[in-house]
């Protein structure tokens, strides 16, 4: 996901999670139960008539990570995904990402809001001047002195 909102604004939920997978050439029923299915995983059936345009920061978040998703891939890229958007949406957004490792996806995240991608973060990367400062799982990086002095600051706790 690129970390500026990718949703058609024009078209409707639905709509934008169709136009990914009409070319793959899938049967229309296929098509309708991956939609199905994607809307009900991502708890946006709801949304479905509505169009990009009307949609907070956290539902053209679902709507983008629907998109992805709708090609069943084994791996996906976050740039930023908790950028822009509400506490709420960012909890949602956490509990999301859980459910697509839980189910075997792999998924990269590269984000400046540390406390909320380590909390999902199996193992992390700090990277400093295009350099890896430090990597390891969450408590490896807040407890890294390294980290805490050239990025995270003194004071920094999840």
């Amino acid at each position: 996901l690129p970390q500026e909102s990718s949703v058609f604004k024009k078209l409707t939920v639905e709509e934008n999670v169709r136009i990914v997978l009409e070319p793959l050439g899938l049967a229309k029923k296929e098509i309708n139960s991956r939609v199905g299915q994607l809307m009900e995983d991502l708890k946006i059936s709801h949304l479905a008539g509505n169009r990009g345009h009307s949609l907070s920061g956290g539902e053209r978040r679902r709507v983008e990570i629907m998109r992805a998703l709708a090609t069943n891939p084994h791996f996906i890229l976050l740039d930023e995904p908790f950028a822009g958007i509400d506490p709420l949406s960012v909890a949602d957004l956490q509990q999301i990402i859980g459910n697509l490792k839980k189910r075997g996806l792999g998924v990269l995240i590269s984000d400046h809001n540390v406390r909320e991608t380590l909390s999902v973060c199996d193992h992390a990367y700090i990277v400093s001047q295009g350099k890896i400062l430090i990597h390891g799982d969450a408590e490896a990086i807040v407890g890294s002195e390294e980290a805490r002095r050239m990025y995270l600051g003194e004071n920094f706790t999840l």
